[in-house]
């Protein structure tokens, strides 16, 4: 039988010209950097990021510990109010018309404006970072799940009626499964940007994080240091990623399936 995770057979196979690729990107940026003789305070070679990063490997871990954080917080903020908008706006085609225009209109704010905002605003503690996280992934996620229910089988919905099932219930048995798979599709999008959010705020003003190391060291010319937390950053994003798939194999393992049915 076939996995239905991203690292079984088929999902590495999925994965095998990325790799492959950044395998090959990474050759031809070491033979440059070897060959012209470019200067580390410019770019740095690969294998240069990687040493640099494992000597400060400790300082670096306690701000990818921060910026992990931070994520995650401002994440399942971003999740319990994308939810309860989500199931309010199903319930009222009224509140859909008038909240779904306003949930597009918070993705033409540019986040590099509204951060410095936050900073103003919320000063430089953890209230600022989760707000621009929010802000970021909320729109993704709440977009997902009501089209997840506007997409739901109105035969299956029609028999649960004509069974007595109330609204709740319809919701419950009939809705909401149809709305994991797009769901989960969200949540992957919304997390990836979680990251990149957090980091965002913390470049803006922090103490600690991913995003201020790296502006501290680009003052400093350590480009090298730079990179490596942008490597962190990727691995942390790509690791948030796929426990996606790991929580949709649990919660809704048909998802997948169907996925996989799509793709064929």
């Amino acid at each position: 039988m076939t996995t239905s995770t991203p690292l079984g057979s088929t999902g590495l196979r999925r994965i095998a010209p990325a790799l492959v690729a950044v395998v090959v990107l990474v050759a031809v940026w070491q033979v440059y950097v070897d060959v012209s003789g470019i200067r580390p305070q410019v770019l740095p070679s690969p294998s240069r990021v990687v040493a640099q990063g494992w000597s400060h490997r400790a300082e670096i871990g306690v701000h990818a510990a921060a910026t992990l954080q931070v994520t995650l917080i401002g994440f399942t903020v971003s999740l319990v109010l994308a939810w309860l908008l989500a199931i309010v706006v199903d319930f009222s085609p009224a509140l859909r018309r008038a909240f779904v225009p306003l949930f597009v209109a918070s993705q033409t704010l540019p986040i590099i404006a509204i951060a410095p905002l936050m900073i103003i605003w919320f000063g430089f503690g953890l209230l600022p970072k989760v707000l621009v996280i929010a802000l970021v992934t909320f729109f993704p996620v709440a977009i997902g799940l009501i089209e997840g229910f506007a997409a739901t089988d109105r035969e299956a919905g029609a028999l649960m009626r004509s069974m007595g099932a109330t609204r709740g219930q319809v919701f419950r048995y009939v809705r909401l499964p149809s709305a994991l798979p797009r769901f989960f599709t969200a949540l992957r999008i919304g997390i990836t940007y979680a990251v990149v959010g957090a980091v965002f705020a913390e470049y803006v003003g922090a103490t600690q994080g991913l995003g201020i190391y790296m502006s501290l060291q680009k003052n400093s010319f350590r480009t090298d240091l730079v990179l490596a937390a942008v490597l962190v950053t990727a691995l942390l994003s790509v690791t948030l990623y796929l426990l996606t798939f790991a929580v949709e194999r649990v919660v809704a393992p048909w998802a997948r399936a169907e996925d996989r049915n799509h793709h064929d």
